[in-house]
Protein backbone atom coordinates (compact mmCIF):
# COMPACT_ATOMS: atom_id res chain seq x y z
CA UNK A 1 0.00 0.00 0.00
CA UNK A 2 1.22 3.31 -0.43
CA UNK A 3 0.34 6.59 0.97
CA UNK A 4 0.51 10.38 0.40
CA UNK A 5 2.35 13.51 1.48
CA UNK A 6 1.51 17.11 0.31
CA UNK A 7 3.71 19.61 -1.33
CA UNK A 8 3.75 23.14 0.54
CA UNK A 9 1.14 24.65 -2.82
CA UNK A 10 -1.43 21.55 -1.94
CA UNK A 11 -0.11 19.08 -4.70
CA UNK A 12 -0.07 15.23 -3.65
CA UNK A 13 2.86 13.59 -3.94
CA UNK A 14 2.67 9.18 -3.31
CA UNK A 15 4.84 8.00 0.15
CA UNK A 16 5.74 4.56 0.72
CA UNK A 17 4.15 2.57 3.35
CA UNK A 18 6.06 0.38 6.24
CA UNK A 19 8.89 1.33 4.35
CA UNK A 20 11.78 3.38 6.31
CA UNK A 21 11.43 6.45 5.57
CA UNK A 22 11.10 9.63 7.14
CA UNK A 23 9.67 12.66 5.05
CA UNK A 24 11.16 16.14 5.70
CA UNK A 25 8.21 17.38 7.53
CA UNK A 26 5.89 20.54 5.61
CA UNK A 27 7.32 22.57 8.51
CA UNK A 28 11.00 21.92 7.55
CA UNK A 29 10.23 22.08 4.10
CA UNK A 30 8.62 25.87 3.93
CA UNK A 31 11.49 26.97 6.55
CA UNK A 32 13.64 25.75 4.03
CA UNK A 33 11.80 27.68 0.79
CA UNK A 34 11.38 30.83 2.82
CA UNK A 35 15.31 30.98 3.66
CA UNK A 36 16.39 30.39 0.48
CA UNK A 37 13.81 32.42 -1.76
CA UNK A 38 14.30 33.78 -5.29
CA UNK A 39 17.82 31.80 -5.12
CA UNK A 40 16.20 28.40 -6.07
CA UNK A 41 15.37 29.69 -9.14
CA UNK A 42 17.40 28.03 -12.46
CA UNK A 43 19.40 26.07 -9.81
CA UNK A 44 21.00 22.38 -9.89
CA UNK A 45 20.39 20.00 -7.20
CA UNK A 46 21.47 16.84 -5.59
CA UNK A 47 19.68 14.84 -3.60
CA UNK A 48 21.09 12.74 -1.44
CA UNK A 49 18.78 9.80 0.53
CA UNK A 50 15.84 11.51 -1.55
CA UNK A 51 13.58 9.25 0.21
CA UNK A 52 10.62 9.99 -1.96
CA UNK A 53 11.65 13.23 -3.72
CA UNK A 54 10.00 15.37 -1.82
CA UNK A 55 12.58 18.17 -1.38
CA UNK A 56 13.21 17.99 -5.25
CA UNK A 57 9.59 18.16 -5.59
CA UNK A 58 9.86 21.28 -3.81
CA UNK A 59 12.62 22.87 -5.63
CA UNK A 60 11.20 22.35 -8.89
CA UNK A 61 7.85 24.17 -8.13
CA UNK A 62 10.32 27.25 -6.96
CA UNK A 63 12.23 26.76 -10.22
CA UNK A 64 15.00 24.44 -10.10
CA UNK A 65 15.62 23.34 -13.48
CA UNK A 66 17.69 20.05 -12.45
CA UNK A 67 17.17 17.71 -10.13
CA UNK A 68 19.69 14.74 -9.55
CA UNK A 69 18.15 12.34 -6.61
CA UNK A 70 20.09 9.38 -4.74
CA UNK A 71 17.90 6.40 -3.29
CA UNK A 72 18.88 3.09 -2.68
CA UNK A 73 15.50 1.63 -1.96
CA UNK A 74 14.44 0.22 -5.37
CA UNK A 75 10.67 0.57 -4.28
CA UNK A 76 10.79 4.48 -2.54
CA UNK A 77 13.36 4.93 -6.09
CA UNK A 78 10.67 4.27 -8.22
CA UNK A 79 8.20 6.05 -6.08
CA UNK A 80 10.51 9.39 -5.87
CA UNK A 81 11.58 9.06 -10.13
CA UNK A 82 7.54 9.03 -10.10
CA UNK A 83 7.19 11.82 -8.10
CA UNK A 84 9.56 14.12 -9.55
CA UNK A 85 8.69 12.85 -13.25
CA UNK A 86 4.89 14.30 -12.51
CA UNK A 87 5.80 17.58 -11.21
CA UNK A 88 8.55 18.72 -13.37
CA UNK A 89 5.73 17.36 -16.22
CA UNK A 90 3.55 20.33 -15.03
CA UNK A 91 5.71 22.77 -15.01
CA UNK A 92 5.97 25.06 -17.78
CA UNK A 93 9.59 25.01 -17.86
CA UNK A 94 11.99 22.28 -19.34
CA UNK A 95 13.43 20.52 -16.41
CA UNK A 96 16.15 18.03 -16.34
CA UNK A 97 15.58 15.06 -13.85
CA UNK A 98 17.56 12.38 -13.07
CA UNK A 99 16.98 9.47 -10.43
CA UNK A 100 19.76 6.58 -9.56
CA UNK A 101 19.12 3.95 -7.59
CA UNK A 102 22.04 3.45 -5.59
CA UNK A 103 23.97 3.89 -2.62
CA UNK A 104 25.18 7.38 -1.64
CA UNK A 105 29.14 7.09 -0.58
CA UNK A 106 29.19 4.86 -3.75
CA UNK A 107 27.83 7.31 -6.24
CA UNK A 108 29.98 10.04 -4.51
CA UNK A 109 33.02 8.18 -5.06
CA UNK A 110 32.18 8.54 -8.89
CA UNK A 111 33.09 11.93 -8.75
CA UNK A 112 31.27 14.82 -10.79
CA UNK A 113 33.69 14.92 -13.93
CA UNK A 114 33.55 11.18 -14.53
CA UNK A 115 29.21 11.13 -13.35
CA UNK A 116 28.60 14.05 -16.10
CA UNK A 117 30.51 11.78 -18.56
CA UNK A 118 28.64 8.35 -18.10
CA UNK A 119 25.17 9.45 -17.54
CA UNK A 120 24.86 12.79 -18.74
CA UNK A 121 26.38 13.65 -22.24
CA UNK A 122 24.59 10.62 -23.51
CA UNK A 123 21.52 12.47 -22.93
CA UNK A 124 22.24 15.94 -23.84
CA UNK A 125 22.07 17.20 -20.48
CA UNK A 126 24.57 20.24 -19.57
CA UNK A 127 25.16 20.17 -15.89
CA UNK A 128 27.18 22.86 -14.21
CA UNK A 129 28.75 21.94 -10.42
CA UNK A 130 25.13 21.29 -8.39
CA UNK A 131 23.80 24.99 -6.52
CA UNK A 132 22.75 23.27 -3.97
CA UNK A 133 23.02 19.58 -1.80
CA UNK A 134 20.41 18.11 0.37
CA UNK A 135 21.60 15.46 2.55
CA UNK A 136 18.98 14.02 4.88
CA UNK A 137 20.17 10.51 5.97
CA UNK A 138 17.89 7.93 8.33
CA UNK A 139 18.79 9.35 11.57
CA UNK A 140 20.06 6.56 13.14
CA UNK A 141 23.17 6.78 11.12
CA UNK A 142 25.71 9.72 11.18
CA UNK A 143 27.69 9.88 7.40
CA UNK A 144 27.65 13.84 7.52
CA UNK A 145 31.42 14.19 7.39
CA UNK A 146 32.61 11.64 5.31
CA UNK A 147 29.66 12.98 2.91
CA UNK A 148 30.86 16.57 2.77
CA UNK A 149 34.29 15.38 2.76
CA UNK A 150 33.41 13.13 -0.99
CA UNK A 151 31.63 16.15 -2.60
CA UNK A 152 34.49 18.43 -1.86
CA UNK A 153 36.95 15.68 -2.90
CA UNK A 154 34.63 14.86 -6.16
CA UNK A 155 33.74 18.20 -6.79
CA UNK A 156 30.41 17.89 -6.96
CA UNK A 157 29.92 21.46 -5.38
CA UNK A 158 29.71 24.95 -7.42
CA UNK A 159 31.89 27.25 -5.31
CA UNK A 160 28.50 29.08 -4.30
CA UNK A 161 26.97 25.81 -3.22
CA UNK A 162 24.61 25.37 -0.05
CA UNK A 163 24.93 22.14 1.23
CA UNK A 164 21.39 21.61 3.79
CA UNK A 165 22.23 19.10 6.35
CA UNK A 166 19.02 18.12 8.19
CA UNK A 167 19.73 15.98 11.45
CA UNK A 168 18.01 14.92 14.68
CA UNK A 169 18.18 17.38 17.66
CA UNK A 170 20.06 14.83 19.68
CA UNK A 171 22.49 14.65 16.97
CA UNK A 172 26.09 15.60 16.79
CA UNK A 173 27.23 16.87 13.28
CA UNK A 174 30.82 16.97 12.62
CA UNK A 175 31.33 19.72 9.57
CA UNK A 176 34.58 19.28 7.84
CA UNK A 177 37.32 22.30 7.86
CA UNK A 178 36.65 22.49 3.88
CA UNK A 179 32.60 23.80 4.68
CA UNK A 180 31.65 26.94 6.83
CA UNK A 181 28.16 27.09 8.31
CA UNK A 182 26.08 29.72 6.97
CA UNK A 183 23.38 29.32 9.24
CA UNK A 184 21.51 26.97 11.90
CA UNK A 185 17.96 26.19 12.98
CA UNK A 186 15.64 24.09 14.59
CA UNK A 187 12.47 22.86 14.42
CA UNK A 188 11.03 20.93 17.10
CA UNK A 189 13.18 17.85 16.88
CA UNK A 190 14.74 18.46 13.70
CA UNK A 191 17.76 20.53 12.74
CA UNK A 192 18.76 22.28 9.84
CA UNK A 193 22.99 23.14 9.01
CA UNK A 194 23.38 25.13 5.98
CA UNK A 195 27.01 24.95 4.81
CA UNK A 196 29.02 26.88 2.19
CA UNK A 197 32.58 25.32 0.87
CA UNK A 198 35.43 27.05 2.53
CA UNK A 199 36.66 29.03 -0.03
CA UNK A 200 40.16 29.76 2.23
Amino acid sequence: MRGQIRLLGGRKLKSPIGNPTRPTTSRVREAIVNILGKHIEDTSWLDLYSGSGTIGCEAIQRGAKTIVAIEINKNIFNICRSNLTMIANSSKKDINIEVINTDVKKFLNIGYREFCRNLLESKCIKLSQFDFVYIDPPYKINPYFSILEKLIKGNWASKKCIAICEFSKQQKIIIPSDWHIHNQKFYGNTGLVFLTPNQA
